[in-house]
């Protein structure tokens, strides 16, 4: 299963059993540099193909589906700052555990605490209790919908979460 091969199989990003799941070598300063902040167990539990959020999110809520160990949803903190808030969700136990047992690391690098991790599919985000109808300003996921049976539910509750006008991002 999907939950067993990125909980169970995969140790670190090395593990993978396919190229598809790459990044773009190259990469904007100020990411490097937000990823240089990121412990190093995040960075080599990645298994995404690249970065999917924009640039100007300064004071908003991001949220991440597909979270995995975190990585993203620690790029976007740095990116929302101490007004913001980024919120992943993962349905991988594993890789949750990586993220919790890194934010206290994260908040003192960072200097401020914004996120928050909840294990789920991404198809039942009905059941997260802190997201609320028209609350988010950005939903990213980095090749995750598509590993998703039901993606006609996915996208009618990033329809519900996002506030009028904002975006929904994925590859």
């Amino acid at each position: 299963s999907v939950s067993d091969y990125y909980g169970k199989t995969l140790s670190t990003s090395e593990d993978l059993k396919t190229n598809a799941c790459c990044t773009a070598s190259s990469m904007p300063p100020h990411i490097k540099s937000a990823i240089s902040n990121i412990h190093p167990t995040v960075v080599s539990k990645y298994y995404g193909c690249g970065l999917c959020v924009p640039d100007l999110l300064d004071g908003t809520t991001v949220l991440d589906l597909g979270c995995g160990a975190g990585r993203d949803v620690y790029i976007a903190s740095q990116l929302v700052g101490k007004d913001g808030k980024v919120v992943g969700v993962d349905m991988t136990p594993e890789q949750l555990d990586v993220a919790k047992d890194t934010q206290e690391y994260h908040a003192e690098k960072f200097g401020f605490a914004n996120t928050e991790f909840h294990l789920g599919k991404i198809e039942d985000l009905d059941k997260i209790e802190s997201l609320e109808d028209n609350s988010v300003d950005v939903i990213v996921s980095n090749c995750v919908i598509n590993l998703c049976p039901d993606k006609e539910a996915v996208l009618k509750s990033c329809y519900r979460l996002l506030k009028p006008g904002r975006q929904c991002i994925h590859h």
